[in-house]
């Protein structure tokens, strides 16, 4: 996983709410279970037509929008059902930090495990950067996880919060898997020593 501490860039706005997981990444792109190449498929079904051309209204296809790497959106991002190509095809198409009032929560959970940060902020507070954003296409926005500050487009900062573990997890760029396998030794030891006292259990 890669680690995270900030990042900064062009903000895209997704003024919606309750973005399910579908529209994330829709079904025709789930026939892979690689990681690269799923950013083309980021809201495939809202940015390109039958001929698979792109809309030139939708948000990812207007030119001040290109390059975004934070995204920011309405209440109950990422609902619906657990495909964790959602969060892959964020990751793939540059997006590294997510900020929304609520999330649906099995996308918050994937997106912790896989590097991508989801940022929660007051309802009110995400509807003012929303609107900023979309008056000045191409504004520049800052998630910093170090200080848990976010730098809206009109330079005024929001403090958030989240779990301790979680928030080092991404700063170290470690998952359950690596975290388990930095107890490696002490696994083996109580191994041998459970094997000595329960030997059944070999």
């Amino acid at each position: 996983m890669q680690a995270f501490d900030q990042v900064s860039g062009i903000a895209l706005p997704m003024d919606r709410e309750n973005v399910d997981t579908d529209a994330i990444v829709p079904q025709r792109w789930l026939v892979t279970v690689e990681r690269d190449g799923l950013g083309a498929g980021l809201f495939g079904s809202w940015r390109y037509d039958e001929q698979g051309g792109d809309k030139p209204d939708f948000v990812l296809n207007q030119p001040a929008y290109r390059g975004a790497n934070i995204l920011v959106a309405g209440a109950n991002y990422g609902c619906g059902s657990s495909r964790e190509h959602a969060v892959w095809a964020h990751l793939d198409y540059g997006i590294r930090a997510v900020i929304a009032p609520s999330y649906g929560p099995i996308f918050y959970e994937n997106c912790l495990k896989n590097g991508l940060l989801p940022v929660v902020l007051p309802d009110s507070t995400v509807a003012a950067m929303l609107r900023q954003i979309q008056a000045t296409p191409g504004v520049h926005c800052r998630v910093d996880l170090l200080r848990r500050e976010v730098t809206g487009p009109d330079a005024a900062v929001h403090g958030f919060t989240m779990d301790e573990g979680r928030r080092r997890a991404l700063l170290d760029g470690t998952d359950e898997i690596a975290l388990t396998l930095k107890m490696e030794q002490h696994i083996a030891a109580f191994a041998r020593h459970d094997g000595l006292e329960r030997p059944w259990t070999l």
